[in-house]
Order: structure tokens, then C-alpha cells, then sequence
């Protein structure tokens, strides 16, 4: 059986350590969980390992909005203190209080 423990929490600010994006957690594969042909796409030398947690951001850059999917080894900590603006963090979290975003939603 593999075990994964995920270094990230739901509701946490982070960064890309390479790509100038930053995001907010909302969900996390233990390991690699997206397509093949998702996979394929990154350059060889870029791949990352499909044996670690990816995460799921609701992500924005200074152009857009959008949904990352991104292993855990690409990710750092945003320490910027400053809010993500994503229209889609209502839906799921409260207000950004302490650096980060407390989960926030019903359940039917």
C-alpha cells in the first residue's frame, strides 16, 4: 500500500517555485491523479515524480484566474502575507485571516 502525508494544508497560500503563479489549496492527490496526456505535456526534463501529493490551487497570475494542478515538489510557502484574489474562494473558504484561508462550506 503506499502512504503519502501531504506537507500542505487545505486553505494555505503558496507558490510556484519556478512559474510566477500563486495559489490557494483546495484539494490534494496523495500521488499523480491527472491524465496521461496531462503528463505528457511538461517537457521531459521537467516532469515531476508521480509517488508525491499534487495539489489543487485555485490560482491567479498578474493575467488570470485559473485551476493549477502541481506536485508537491514545485510548491513553496507563499510569505507575501497578501490575499489571493480567485473568484472562486468564496465558494469555499472563509475570509484570509493569519495567512491563510479557513475552510468554509456546506455540505448537503
Amino acid at each position: 500500500m503506499f502512504k503519502a502525508q501531504a506537507k500542505y494544508h487545505l486553505g494555505q497560500v503558496l507558490r510556484h517555485r519556478k512559474h510566477p503563479f500563486r495559489g490557494v489549496v483546495f484539494d490534494v492527490d496523495a500521488m499523480f491523479s491527472n491524465t496521461e496526456e496531462w503528463y505528457a505535456a511538461i517537457p521531459e526534463e521537467s516532469r515531476p515524480a508521480k509517488d508525491q501529493p499534487f495539489y489543487h490551487l485555485l490560482a491567479e497570475n498578474d493575467q488570470s484566474y485559473y485551476v493549477a494542478y502541481v506536485s508537491e515538489q514545485n510548491l513553496v510557502p507563499d510569505d507575501t502575507g497578501q490575499p489571493v484574489d480567485h473568484p472562486d474562494l468564496p465558494d469555499l473558504f472563509g475570509d484570509f485571516e493569519d495567512g491563510r484561508y479557513p475552510l468554509q462550506f456546506q455540505l448537503n
